[in-house]
């Protein structure tokens, strides 16, 4: 009977140290995992607010009266860290009454969101 207490006498320093490792690597696995769904998630985020804003800017655009183009209209209020713009452009060779209206997000310098639509001139 002593020798078979003796034969499961409890871990050794190197079962120990295989079962840390596993479980560190389980830990660095799931911590990137984490960080990559925080990163995906902040990016939608800011797509989601420039998408949003494009469409406010267009609406907001389209209620204004309209004025021959080249013209730029009224911005829309915009979050800090984010600008937008409604600029209108005459359709080349089209109907002088219709007109292009390109709408602009960016966020802290850069280009977030284009969104581009039509004004009719009623």
């Amino acid at each position: 009977m002593s020798a078979r207490l003796r034969s499961e006498a409890g871990f050794s320093l190197v079962e120990s140290l295989v079962a840390v490792a596993i479980l560190a690597s389980a830990l660095v696995v799931f911590l990137g995992g984490l960080s990559t769904g925080a990163l995906a998630t902040s990016s939608a985020d800011r797509l989601s607010t420039a998408h949003q804003l494009a469409r406010s800017q267009m609406e907001a655009t389209k209620g204004e009266p309209y004025a021959a183009a080249p013209h730029t209209y009224p911005s829309v209020a915009a979050p800090a860290t984010y600008a937008v713009s409604a600029v209108a452009s005459a359709l080349p060779g089209g109907d002088a009454s219709i007109q292009l209206i390109t709408v602009t997000v960016t966020k802290e310098g850069a280009p977030a969101f284009t969104l581009e639509g039509y004004k009719v001139d009623r």
